[in-house]
């Protein structure tokens, strides 16, 4: 697929490389509203930390777009006596990978650089080598000498920690990599929606938001779906790319990279909302494929469905290689083509359009 982007990625690079560790999104959600300052006409912010950004206010049916804004991570856990740090997961962190990667822990006092550590293979015994280091066993050297320093350096028990790999470009296929594309490129597809709209004709009040939690079980979602109680709701995340060599499509569906967003069908989703999707992206001529979810999705959608009376859901899927590593990798004309498609449907949704299934 080749598509002529008018994303924008500058604001795309800087709301990636912002850390969002789960539970402390705020910088993260500071250039989010910065961004849609001038698009959104009213911005609410929740005790969770959830910022909706709002647009047409009073114009027609609430139509939630959300998309999560932390990103797994790490928390300083203990300190020991020589000054090493050893910490809990953030969201799901893979052991494998871990060990040597750089991190930086956010204090108060600003950003401390750190080293996952790991002894080194001439000092290892065979089975050693084939040994997975459990999480809790790991630590981190931050280049301190005691316990008295570390605290000296600001650091304190409970402090997050992000993985340190900005945004780049991959190859020449509109490839990227970076760190947190889960869920950020949600986020960001979300606002691109909103600045594509302003000032177009279409009937929904649009909440655009970018949720918190949703890592440790979708918590930012419960609360701002239930706040905005919406008619409609669509739910943005990254799904696992099928085309890499260790992955099956037989396993997970047809989901390369390049081949457009993945509209997610199933019994969190709501037909008629499933079938405006597809039918727009016929009509846009939108390259797209289908997700096949027997169940409640590990997504903000599976909340979203449950608020209040409940909520006509969709779930768009953007492919992701290496999803929950230190390099993930997405597809700018997959993102383009997600928000076109988006734009579409949100056009088509008029006051009185039922999605009640019948």
């Amino acid at each position: 697929m080749t598509t002529q982007r008018t994303i924008n990625e500058e604001f795309l690079e800087r709301f990636i490389n912002t850390p969002s560790p789960t539970g402390v999104e705020e910088p993260a959600q500071k250039v989010y509203r910065e961004y849609l300052a001038d698009i959104a006409e009213k911005f609410t912010t929740d005790v969770l930390g959830n910022v909706d950004a709002i647009m047409n206010i009073g114009e027609g049916p609430k139509i939630m777009l959300a998309g999560h804004v932390d990103e797994v991570g790490l928390q300083v856990r203990y300190i020991t006596e020589k000054g090493y740090i050893y910490f809990n997961q953030l969201g799901g962190i893979d052991a494998h990978i871990t060990p040597g990667n750089r991190i930086k822990i956010l204090t108060d006092k600003g950003e401390i650089l750190g080293i996952i550590g790991k002894k080194a293979i001439h000092l290892q015994q065979p089975d050693e080598r084939t040994k997975i280091i459990k999480l809790k066993d790991q630590y981190i050297d931050i280049g301190a000498r005691t316990r008295e320093e570390v605290e000296e350096l600001g650091v304190k028990i409970g402090d997050p920690m992000v993985f340190i790999s900005n945004y780049t470009k991959l190859g020449n296929n509109g490839d990227v990599v970076a760190r947190c594309f889960d869920d950020k490129i949600g986020g960001f597809v979300i606002a691109e929606v909103m600045r594509r709209l302003k000032g177009t004709e279409f009937d929904g009040e649009i909440h655009g938001v970018s949720t918190t939690q949703e890592e440790v079980g979708t918590r930012g979602a419960i609360v701002s779906a239930y706040s905005i109680n919406p008619k409609v709701g669509i739910a943005f995340d990254v799904t696992h790319a099928s085309d890499s060599p260790d992955v099956k499509e037989l396993d997970i569906g047809i989901k390369p990279l390049g081949g457009g967003p993945v509209i997610v069908r199933g019994p969190n989703i709501n037909p008629k909302l499933f079938d405006l999707m597809v039918e727009t992206a016929k009509e846009l001529e939108i390259p797209y494929k289908i997700d096949a979810a027997p169940r409640p999705t590990g997504t903000d959608a599976r909340s979203i469905q449950m608020a209040q009376a409940g909520v006509a859901t969709g779930l768009i899927g953007i492919p992701n290689r290496y999803m929950h590593t230190m390099n993930e990798v997405v597809n700018l004309d997959d993102v383009e083509a997600t928000v076109k498609l988006v734009v579409g449907v949100i056009k088509k949704i008029k006051k009185d359009t039922s999605f009640i299934p019948m």
